[in-house]
């Protein structure tokens, strides 16, 4: 949510980052439904100070016992007392106009974020380690994809799921299901005992003003499930941990707070049809391990570093091959000034493919949930809030059995996961 204040001080600059994001500039048309807004609050408020003074006027003629003046002037008190109503819906329905539009409009980008249209305006910002030779050069043998490496060890079953659920579910059983739930454990471990994040235990329902708060809506209503008639199931558990701080005045001491929740987390992928359709790269339920962060204002930026460098380690303990990249102005998500995508090389696909997304959303969430933090002066301003997947559990499970797949289709466990695994070291056959 923008602040209309800072447009109107900003307008060229708030035009220029909604250009670099490929949208029309909005200032003059944000102006219009703001002079219209105090248009009506001035009419409104103009209309109960003349209720005041007429109420005095009265009474000073009935003093001078002039109740002809004294009924004129009651007459007028009735006018305004009917058309206050309407007034005060005029006032509410202008300023529904104005935060309706604000709502709408994406977050601004920072200054040093590459401007692009879409992906192939990102800008690689670091690479970790080298692609894995697998087997070695002596063999002729593909890398296969995490589906088939699944299905022959009889593990990963999309067509259950499907009688079950229909597309985009996947059934996980024995070795693969304890290797994912591994994963999601020392994901939520390392975060917890060695990055400083607090482990929350969430709720997956959540109701409207949670959602709109994160910005999942109203824009975003066709991607979210619907669970009843007054919730929504969670589509990231940024959703809940961000807003454990709604309409709240937070201390500086409190911040930063570093949060982390290991989650199922439920997607429509409306936008996604036709989009990784085989096996369980997209899907409508998966499992995520969310990291969320509260700071002061000047401090978001360090802790922006600070979680891409946590999610960052976790893929590295697992050995894995990603790389970093800046997303430029056209890819960013709504809510986001600056993200950051960490990029997994998966050899069965022979391709980079996003395992986590970090972003930096500065006040802009702060103020569509009312949450502040009071500064040493006793004022009170909008936090910061920022969120990055530590990591996905599901795409970490892909970027493991195509990473650590054996010829004859069996999976190495990765060091790090072994005593999650009680010791076993390979998921084979049989």
């Amino acid at each position: 949510m923008h602040d209309i204040k800072w447009i109107r001080e900003n307008a060229e600059a708030f035009d220029l980052g909604l250009r670099n994001r490929g949208a029309e500039p909005l200032s003059s048309s944000l102006f219009e439904l703001d002079d219209a807004r105090r248009k009506a609050i001035a009419e409104n408020q103009a209309a109960q100070e003349r209720r005041n003074a007429l109420s005095k006027e009265i009474g000073q003629a009935m003093g001078r016992k002039d109740l002809a003046a004294a009924d004129a002037l009651k007459a007028e008190v009735a006018r305004l007392k009917e058309a206050g109503p309407a007034l005060e819906a005029a006032e509410r329905e202008a300023a529904e106009a104005l935060r309706n539009a604000l709502a709408a409009i994406p977050n601004i980008p920072q200054p040093d974020v590459p401007v692009g249209a879409d992906e192939h305006g990102n800008v690689v910002r670091h690479v970790h380690g080298e692609k894995p030779a697998l087997w070695g050069a002596e063999s002729n043998q593909p890398a296969r994809e995490h589906w088939e490496l699944g299905e022959a060890l009889g593990m990963m079953d999309f067509e259950t799921a499907a009688k079950l659920s229909g597309s985009r579910f996947v059934v996980l059983k024995r070795g693969l299901a304890r290797l994912e739930r591994a994963i999601g454990q020392f994901f939520l471990d390392t975060h917890t005992t060695e990055h400083g994040y607090t482990e929350v235990n969430p709720p997956l329902l959540v109701r409207d003003d949670a959602m709109f708060g994160t910005a999942q809506l109203p824009k975003f209503r066709e991607d979210q499930f619907l669970a009843g008639e007054e919730h929504w199931l969670i589509p990231t558990a940024e959703v809940p941990l961000t807003n454990l701080v709604r309409e709240s005045i937070l201390g500086e001491a409190e911040l930063p707070m570093r949060l982390t929740a290991l989650t199922p987390c439920f997607r429509a992928e409306a936008g996604s049809a036709g989009r990784d359709t085989k096996g369980m790269l997209r899907q409508h339920q998966f499992n995520k391990v969310e990291l969320v962060s509260i700071t002061t204002p000047d401090a978001s930026k360090a802790e922006h570093e600070r979680m891409l460098s946590c999610a960052e380690a976790v893929l590295k303990k697992l050995g894995l091959h990603f790389r970093t990249m800046t997303l430029c102005t056209g890819d960013m998500g709504f809510a986001s000034s600056k993200t950051y995508d960490i990029e997994v090389w998966l050899p069965g696909q022979k391709a980079y493919r996003e395992i986590s997304s970090c972003s930096n959303c500065g006040d802009f969430q702060a103020r569509r949930m009312d949450a502040r933090v009071r500064g040493a002066d006793g004022k009170p301003q909008f936090v910061h809030t920022l969120n990055g997947s530590g990591v996905a559990v599901g795409r970490a499970l892909i970027a493991v059995m195509e990473n650590y797949q054996n010829p004859d289709g069996s999976i190495t466990v990765p060091d790090a996961l072994q005593p999650y695994m009680g010791g076993v070291t390979r998921i084979e056959l049989g």
